[in-house]
């Protein structure tokens, strides 16, 4: 049961930490606007270009569940 109740905490914090972690949108009134519907311009490119940075993240945190599963295994 406290194993149950272990995972369920750690399955719902991570996710739950992008609904935390969002930030506050742009002012309407801002000169720069992200995705207002205006054509591409110097004033619409988000600082760092616009670069994703998900395929990065995904495979790190792929590696890092395959790490700690080979450890889980080899403990038992």
């Amino acid at each position: 049961m406290k194993k149950a109740i272990r995972i369920f905490t750690v399955v719902s914090f991570f996710a739950l930490i992008p609904v935390l972690t969002m930030a506050q949108p742009p002012h309407p009134n801002s000169p720069v606007n992200y995705g207002g519907g205006n054509a591409p311009g110097p004033g619409s490119i988000p600082v760092g270009g616009g670069a994703p940075i998900d395929g990065g993240l995904s495979i790190l945190m792929l590696m890092g569940a395959a790490y700690g599963a080979k450890k889980l295994i080899k403990a038992k």
